[in-house]
């Protein structure tokens, strides 16, 4: 985040901490979870974002999956990103008002956001776009059939 006024065509979007206490299954606090989420219902179209648009799988080409999987005998693993849309870029020019609780002593200071934040209308987006960009530039080939399906094959290894 850079720290510094916004044009003055670009309106600060609100922010704010949400907290929570993860337990153990025996009661017992196992951590204390903190994170910023923006009032993305405050977002104007063509101001703070043009597109929102994020593919998700086809519920068809799940169940194919499965039954290709499960006729060929193949191993099946999950991968879960942690923060995953945290780790988008964002393209557009976006700002925060500060944190509650961060004073930095200027007066009507904000944020300049680089990366996604929970709450952004076009976070699902960005995240996608970085997790396809990614994986075409390590040789996946998505496919025609549903947008968000990519497969890999390389003499026998096929994902």
């Amino acid at each position: 985040m850079d720290y510094r006024r916004p044009s003055p065509d670009k309106k600060p979007i609100c922010c704010k901490w949400v907290c929570r206490v993860k337990y153990n299954s025996d009661g017992s606090i196992k951590r204390y979870k903190a994170r910023l989420i923006v009032h993305g219902d405050h977002q104007v179209a063509r101001f703070d974002y043009t597109e929102t648009f994020a593919p998700i799988t086809k519920m068809t080409s799940g169940r194919v999956f499965l039954s290709v999987a499960v006729a060929k005998g193949w191993e099946l693993y999950q991968l879960d990103v942690n923060n995953a849309f945290l780790h988008g870029d964002l393209n557009e020019e976006l700002y925060i008002k500060m944190p509650p609780g961060f004073h930095s002593g200027i007066l009507n200071e904000v944020c300049r956001l680089r990366r996604s934040l929970y709450g952004l209308k076009q976070t699902p987006r960005e995240w996608f776009a970085k997790l396809s960009n990614k994986l075409e530039a390590n040789g996946f080939v998505r496919s025609y059939a549903d947008y968000s399906l990519f497969t890999y094959q390389k003499g026998d290894s096929f994902m």
